[in-house]
């Protein structure tokens, strides 16, 4: 019998719970869910005024005490059958982080923030499901720098951007936390699964300001396809994983980096 693939795609009917919505592949990630017919409810610490009937925000914080807390009983509540964790929260000291100048208290704050809280929030949202029989889909947004090293050519002559010792930490721990979680709740349907983009163009984190050009270009110059992912490119990905296009793939690291990682 043959399948339905377009209607596959489609997630009517489908919730989605999106913790960091409003940056800039959350906000391109749930354009594509919406589009593809699903309730999304945004977690995030600022709203992008958006006016659709099928999406909705309250305003969070995962560097808050007790996070854990507000977001258990919102996802009780809200009951999703996708999860998706594109937030990137940072302790203070984040633009410090690269080998000259980082400190351990930078590091330790910043893991903290970070990794335990793409950890812990994955736990809840697949116990949740777990117990409500839900057959779900979770998706974390780590990086091709959470499957090789930072070249640190492509920083030089760089004003501002270093190779980020933190960052290589953090998504190394989200790549392997997948694994783990994938072989633990896969008999329960629920499936998790990391896409791993390479270098995004859009503006450099923490500020306005556009990537700089040299960057650019040095990373350009690696790539065999001679540039950057756009952020609806990422944000393909995550609906293809959200879907039932991928229903038996869980525990992968879904490359998106015009084949950086491929030489």
């Amino acid at each position: 019998m043959r399948d339905n693939y377009l209607k596959n795609i489609l997630l009517t009917n489908k919730k989605a719970l999106v913790l960091g919505g409003s940056g800039l592949l959350g906000t391109e990630i749930i354009n594509a869910l919406s589009d593809a017919g699903c309730s999304i409810l945004n977690l995030d610490l600022k709203d992008n005024n958006r006016k659709k009937n099928d999406i909705k925000f309250i305003k969070f914080d995962v560097g808050l005490n007790k996070f854990d807390l507000k977001l258990k009983k919102i996802i009780k509540k809200f009951n999703p059958d996708i999860f998706i964790n594109c937030s990137y929260p940072t302790y203070k000291s984040w633009k410090k982080s690269n080998f000259k100048n980082i400190n351990l208290k930078g590091m330790t704050e910043n893991l903290k923030i970070h990794l335990n809280s793409y950890a812990w929030s994955a736990k809840l949202v697949a116990d949740n499901m777990k117990k409500k029989k839900i057959n779900g889909s979770i998706i974390q947004l780590s990086s091709i720098y959470g499957l090789v090293g930072q070249n640190s050519k492509m920083y030089e002559f760089v004003n501002g951007m270093n190779p980020n010792m933190t960052y290589s930490i953090i998504k190394g721990g989200i790549t392997n936390l997948t694994r783990q979680m994938a072989a633990q709740y896969g008999k329960y349907n629920i499936r998790i699964n990391n896409v791993c983009p390479g270098a995004v163009i859009g503006h450099n984190k923490g500020t306005k300001k556009k990537i700089n050009k040299k960057f650019i270009q040095n990373y350009s110059s690696q790539v065999p396809m001679a540039r950057l992912a756009l952020p609806s490119e990422v944000a393909g990905a995550v609906l293809f994983l959200s879907s039932r296009l991928s229903s038996y793939i869980t525990g992968t690291n879904l490359i998106i980096d015009g084949g950086w990682t491929a030489i």
